[in-house]
């Protein structure tokens, strides 16, 4: 007989390759408009030695029949749900641009759980106290997809598939609903380690938006800045993985 427990949890959190026992685990929260798969360079360079988790929002790809989300705060109670309280290896957090602020949220509840995060890694988004950017869920189709290449994603559809477009608006526009009316409440500071990283070039967030982050801890807070845009960890998935390595306390096993 299927778990549903165990079953709404593989539903939300996937892992594309084993991990060796008690290895500690990166869950991974995408951007606007991202999947699970986005991870799956990480998870490939990061295994054995780091057991990478990968969150799959609902409203797209296997789960396109869900509604998608539209807020922050739902998806942060939801992680925090559904992430085993018996399991005590060390968890830490790494988000992506709106999955930045989402990993924060639930930062935040795994502490006021009494299980508080090992670190937490803010990838390509300002500090969550600044005020808040440019907003463009309530504009139309266009202005949307506009967006996101100017951000160089790449989920974003050439103009040529409209049936793709149709199949993946929906979501991209809830997800941006969602991190664009998201305001931080000012409450008790994180006690994990802050990692801001962010691309030197990003458009939308410069390094001293990213070292806004410090702002959250009570911890050691740093800032890393790599080459690129603000899918700046899509060419640089080895270098990334050497410094979460480094950061989680693991090293490859020479042969």
């Amino acid at each position: 007989m299927t778990d549903p427990a165990a079953a709404e949890r593989d539903l939300w959190i996937r892992q594309f390759r084993p991990a060796g026992p008690g290895v500690p685990r990166l869950l991974c929260l995408p951007h606007a408009g991202g999947s699970a798969g986005f991870y799956l360079p990480l998870s490939h360079a990061l295994s054995p030695l780091v057991n990478v988790l990968a969150v799959q929002y609902p409203g797209r790809q296997d789960r396109r029949g869900e509604p998608a989300l539209r807020s922050i705060e739902p998806l942060a109670d939801t992680l925090l749900r559904l992430l085993d309280p018996e399991d005590t290896t060390p968890l830490a957090l790494f988000g992506h641009s709106m999955g930045a602020v989402a990993a924060f949220e639930l930062a935040r509840r795994l502490e006021a759980d009494g299980r508080p995060a090992s670190l937490l890694v803010a990838s390509a988004r300002r500090g969550p106290f600044l005020p808040p950017g440019p907003s463009f869920h309530h504009l139309g189709d266009a202005a949307i997809l506009a967006e996101v290449r100017n951000l160089g994603s790449a989920d974003a559809l050439p103009p040529e598939h409209p049936a793709l477009l149709q199949l993946a608006l929906p979501a991209l526009r809830a997800d941006f609903e969602a991190v664009e009316s998201y305001r931080a409440a000012r409450a008790a500071p994180l006690s994990c380690p802050v990692v801001a990283m962010t691309g030197g070039d990003d458009p939308r967030v410069s390094p001293a938006d990213a070292r806004a982050w410090s702002d959250v801890t009570d911890a050691p807070a740093s800032l890393s800045v790599h080459p690129g845009g603000h899918f700046y960890l899509l060419d640089r998935t080895a270098e990334i993985a050497r410094e979460l390595r480094t950061l989680l306390g693991v090293r490859p096993t020479r042969t």
